[in-house]
Formats: structure tokens, sequence, C-alpha cells
């Protein structure tokens, strides 16, 4: 037999971007690890240096950021950091990306309007990621929008076990806040076996983050409604979605969502409702002055380390959401 053979070796190294160095630690304390150590800097003019200061050669890399504000700079530093590892010959890079930035703009509306949420994933290509692996996409078309495999993770389970340990599932009432998001309630329904709601609702095309809400279809007189959704912004949906069920004789709505986003007067609008909890994952970094009394957050750090031990040891990361990943 002619040439070299050498034992199979296998090397995980976990890498983070300076956007969420909370979850990344949470992350590596999970598995175990320790994060690369990476110099990162901007230059006068903004633009982004990033060094890794250990040899990456042969790894299979992960790289951990989620889109933040200011968003554009993070996913700049995300995409520069693949470009460096690939550079330095890692042999896989997956990229793991807790909130996919520009994910709502996954389709054309009218013309001459972009499709955002693939120009991202064309991006990630380009720059070398091999995989991506991110936790409740806005629409789970876009996994399609990435050429290799995607890791779509669920905080459901996280989300759901929390609020059934909370209320009394016999008076808990599931509402989906639009139509679109009725798939992922009604999944919400069969974990806490609670019946399911739907509010109807119409978006002015021509003003972002405005919402008139016109009906709720579904019982929800004297019950406790969670209201679900993947993120919440600044909170119109929302609070708006509340007034409606409390105006259709809901006792309590608690709301539950994967991202907290929390832009603008998402604060103001939370604290002064009469929503009695949100509850939200660490997806995305909440600074001390935008939390309030009524937030809850759960960390999705497990779920993020069992998925990349999956990947790594070329198992199934499908088998963590009982086949629905």
């Amino acid at each position: 037999m002619t040439g070299i053979k050498l034992a199979p070796e296998r090397k995980l190294m976990l890498f983070t971007g300076r956007a969420h160095p909370e979850l990344a630690k949470e992350v590596a304390s999970e598995l175990g690890a320790t994060l690369v150590p990476t110099k990162a800097f901007d230059f006068a003019n903004g633009e982004i240096y990033v060094r890794f200061e250990e040899s990456v050669r042969g790894s299979d890399a992960f790289v951990i950021q989620s889109h933040t504000a200011p968003i554009n700079t993070w996913i700049m530093e995300q995409l520069i950091m693949i470009d460096a590892l690939k550079r330095a010959s890692a042999k896989r890079i997956t990229v793991i990306i807790p909130f996919y930035g520009y994910a709502r703009q996954d389709k054309k509306h009218r013309g001459r309007e972009p499709i955002s949420a693939r120009l991202m994933a064309d991006l990630f290509k380009t720059a070398g990621a091999d995989r991506l692996m991110c936790v409740d996409l806005h629409t789970s078309q876009i996994q399609g929008f990435f050429d290799g495999p995607v890791d779509h993770l669920f905080a459901l389970p996280l989300l759901a076990d929390h609020v059934g340990n909370r209320v009394d599932r016999e008076r808990l009432t599931v509402v989906s806040p639009d139509a679109g998001r009725v798939r992922v309630a009604d999944q919400w329904t069969d974990r806490l076996g609670a019946p399911l709601a739907i509010i109807h609702k119409r978006r002015d095309p021509n003003v972002a983050n405005e919402v008139s809400v016109h009906e709720v279809v579904g019982e929800v007189e004297g019950r406790t409604c969670v209201l679900v959704d993947d993120m919440i912004d600044t909170g119109g949906t929302i609070c708006a979605a509340a007034e409606a069920l409390f105006a259709n004789g809901a006792a309590d709505v608690i709301v539950a969502a994967t991202h907290a986003v929390l832009s603008g007067p998402a604060v103001d609008r939370l604290k002064n409702s009469r929503i009695s909890e949100v509850i939200v994952t660490n997806s995305l970094p909440i600074p001390n002055e935008r939390r309030f009394d009524k937030l809850t957050e759960l960390s999705i750090a497990p779920m993020v380390a069992r998925a990349i031990t999956e990947v790594f040891e070329d198992g199934s990361v499908t088998s963590l959401f009982e086949g629905h990943s």
C-alpha cells in the first residue's frame, strides 16, 4: 500500500465574536471546552480586524455570533471570522446563528424589493461556511436558501415546558398572533394539550411595525392565554394582540418568544401592558437597562451545546427535537 496513513483525529474548536460572548461562554461551559482566544478590534474607519491566536488547521470550527444591534457590524464580523478560518485551513466550518439577521425579508411582498434572507445565506456560503445552525428561523423556508446542511433548532420545548409548569393547563389556550405562526402554535398545543386560538390582523405595507388587530378566532374567555411568536421587536404586535385577547374576556395573557430584540418602545409597551409575564431566551443579549420585572429569560446554551456535539460526532440533531428538526 502506497502513501501515508494517519490515525483519524478530530478537533472541535469553538469561536465567538463580540456580539454576545456571554452565550458563547455558556455553550463552552456546557461542552466542557474553552473558547479559542481571538483578537478582534475596529480600525478608526470602522473596518474590523480578526485573528485567531491558536492554529485551527484541520479543526471542526464552530463560530457563534448572534445578530444583535448594531446588526450589520456583527454580521460582517462573523463573515470575516469565517474567511479567516477558511484561509487558515479549518477542515469544516459550522456557523452558529442564534438569531439570523434579515430573516423577515424572506420573500418579495411587492416589486423591486430584495430577498435579504437569501442574500445572507449566499454571503455565508461565499465566506466559507460549510454548515449553518440557527434557532427558530422566522420562516422554515430560509433553510433552503443555503447550499449546504442547515440545523434548525427549536426553543419550543424550553419555552413550553416553562409555561406548562407555571399555569393550570386546564385553563390554558395557546394563541397565534397571526396566520403565519399557526403551525408553530399548533406544536405548542400538542405539547401542552391546550386548545388553539388565532388573531387575525392586517399590516399596512407602507408603514413598518404597525398592525391592526381585527378579531380573535377561538375560545379565550376566562382562560389564561399564551401568545407565542418567534421574536419581539418593537412590541407593537404582541401588545395589540394582548389587548384583543383581554377585550374578548381573557383572564390572563403570557407572552413567549424566542428572540428578545426589544427595539425602541418595546420595553415601555410591555411594562405598561396587562401582560403578566414575558418569557424569552438568551439568543440575543439583553442589556440591564432593557430588563424589566415581567421578563423571564431562559438559556438556550444546553440545547446549542447538544446540537454541536451531535454535529461533531456525526450524530442526529433531529433526535433532539423528537424528529421535528
